[in-house]
């Protein structure tokens, strides 16, 4: 399954409109920085996103080199919509949005 990649822009107006943001990076990359609201499930543990009323499925990391390699399990894991955050939380912090460290 191919996961279309999204720039960090749309993946904003996605998740205000009720996309999850998923952070699939370890539990400590998390902690030490990340975007506020996202939902963190590492893809060493990962094997079904609780999506609830989610119409879509974003997956992070911290470049979009771990999302990448992992698309087609991503995708089976979301189990609706999903997408890719293009640079990952990177690209999120150079676009301007908000995150959280610490």
């Amino acid at each position: 399954m191919n996961l279309q990649s999204i720039d960090p822009i749309t993946a904003k107006h996605l998740i205000d409109e009720g996309a999850l943001l998923v952070d699939i990076r370890e539990a400590n990359e998390h902690a030490s920085e990340r975007v506020p609201g996202a939902l963190n499930l590492p893809l060493s543990r990962l094997s079904q996103v609780p999506s609830g009323d989610a119409k879509a499925v974003i997956f992070h990391c911290r470049s979009g080199a771990r999302t990448s390699m992992n698309a087609a399990r991503l995708g089976k894991a979301a189990g609706c919509q999903a997408y890719l955050l293009a640079g990952g939380i990177d690209a999120w912090k150079r676009a301007g949005l908000p995150v959280s460290a610490g």
